[in-house]
């Protein structure tokens, strides 16, 4: 397989390339990301593993509720008193 990979371990490859070796690029992809790219446009896709894909989506998911998070300590709205919040749930 030629050498594929590039700076930051992502693999590169041209669109005809990747329609002539889809399964070795695919597999390749297992290890690590492998960039399509286009004569003249660049990058152009990334293939990666289902569980690269998963982690990265699962990743971006907690940074969301992270800076959701973030934002609700900042939030200058009045607060409601433990006590009144325990007796709207009769508790």
């Amino acid at each position: 397989m030629d050498n594929l990979y590039t700076l930051k371990h992502v693999g590169m490859t041209s669109i005809t390339q990747f329609r002539a070796r889809q399964s070795d690029y695919i597999a390749a992809a297992q290890r690590e990301p492998v960039e399509i790219t286009s004569r003249g446009v660049g990058s152009r896709a990334v293939v990666v593993s289902p569980d690269f894909y998963d982690r990265a989506v699962q990743a971006l998911e907690e940074q969301a509720d992270i800076r959701a998070a973030a934002e609700a300590r900042n939030e200058t709205d009045p607060r409601t008193p433990h006590a009144d919040v325990m007796a709207e749930f009769d508790l």
